[in-house]
């Protein structure tokens, strides 16, 4: 079995949480041997945790290498030297590391005798296929995101619309900013942990897909309410996205939102095992060109459907492979995001989550689609 070594926060890399299962906001080495035997390093502040936590078989103590360095060289010890000691102690002297381990800390490894090899994509492949618990982490992840976006429409259905056609609410213009912030409350109160980049984008905004979105909202105008919190428990992500009109959609709004939304139908029935999914995503942009939506450059701006149908779920956002990437497999999760967007129009994007069964798939999102909101 080839060893593993890992020096990160599992706050903030998926790798290291996977393989530990412990929540900690500063980096931390972990290590797999060649006999599949697991441990970490842990400081004074998180050792005690994660002796009862830590899903690994050995928790060790930093300040107890820290020591043997400090006795073996005379000198303060650096991170690298104990990393290094760490990592040899239990057979890792050339591990594989993930892709984005830091490039400085691996330079000083070697010259410790330590020379990792990086891997390109996950450090473990079975990360693609859930499990039927992570897949219910993942049920629940969307449960939390459709609290968010509850309280979004909540709030645009009691907004007033002022003769400008700016949308007021509880005394004051309604903007995006606001209606993030409580979205975003909705999520911390249901268990998530939103960062700040939820997007709600209306009108021109609306057709930049990562716009996250700035100023007054307004009626007659396409909204884009796109939301992907993690959970705070689990780490795992939902992520789901819907599009609407405050007050009455225009015939050419209408028309967009119902295409978008049929194109997405089309790719759900067509996802299954054995499937690739590249050919799912051009039967969807050729029916968006088919109904009069062409994906080009018009005037410099793109046009059309020019992302990605969708992209893997799990303990990252954006986790591999892509939908239109792969060959899908029972137990892969991926969003399903078709979206259109034309200047002067605006931009709709229908996104739900779903996992791969051996029968086809199935989806993990509940939340209503509609177009208008009164």
């Amino acid at each position: 079995m080839p060893s593993r070594l890992i020096f990160a926060a599992s706050e903030r890399n998926a790798d290291q949480l996977y393989a530990t299962g412990l929540r900690v906001p500063d980096a931390f080495a972990y290590v797999q041997g060649p006999s599949g035997r697991t441990a970490v390093l842990l400081s004074p502040l998180e050792v005690d945790r994660g002796r009862k936590e830590a899903r690994v078989d050995v928790v060790e103590a930093l300040a107890d290498y820290e020591a043997q360095v400090r006795r073996r060289t005379g000198a303060e010890p650096t991170t690298a030297a104990v990393v290094a000691a760490f990592a040899k102690k239990h057979g890792a002297r050339a591990p594989r590391v993930p892709a984005d381990f830091p490039a400085g800390l691996a330079f000083a490894l070697a010259e410790q005798g330590v020379r990792v090899r990086p891997v390109a994509g996950h450090l473990w492949p079975e990360r693609e296929i859930k499990s039927a618990a992570e897949v219910r982490a993942l049920a629940a992840a969307s449960r939390v995101t459709e609290a968010g976006l509850a309280r979004g429409f909540e709030v645009l259905g009691a907004a007033a619309i002022r003769r400008d056609r700016r949308l007021t609410w509880g005394g004051a213009v309604l903007t995006a900013e606001r209606l993030r912030a409580e979205i975003e409350a909705a999520i911390l109160f249901a268990g998530g942990v939103p960062d700040g980049s939820t997007i709600v984008a209306g009108g021109a905004q609306a057709c930049d897909p990562h716009e996250r979105g700035h100023g007054p909202l307004r009626a007659g105008e396409l909204i884009i309410l796109d939301v992907f919190p993690r959970m705070g428990r689990t780490g795992f992500y939902g992520d789901l996205t819907r599009t609407v009109v405050k007050g009455r959609a225009t015939e050419a709004q209408r028309r967009m939102w119902e295409v978008c939304l049929e194109g997405q139908r089309r790719a759900l029935r067509a996802l299954r095992p054995g499937v690739e999914g590249k050919a799912v995503f051009e039967a969807t942009r050729d029916f968006f060109t088919a109904s009069g939506y062409p994906t080009e450059q018009r005037d410099g701006r793109w046009t059309g459907f020019f992302h990605g149908l969708g992209h893997g779920l799990g303990l990252e956002l954006h986790e591999e492979p892509r939908l239109g990437r792969t060959t899908l497999r029972p137990g892969q999760v991926f969003t399903v995001e078709p979206g259109i967007y034309v200047p002067g129009v605006g931009g709709v994007r229908h996104e739900d989550v779903v996992v791969i069964t051996a029968a086809g798939n199935r989806c993990l999102s509940r939340f209503p689609k509609p177009l208008e909101v009164a």
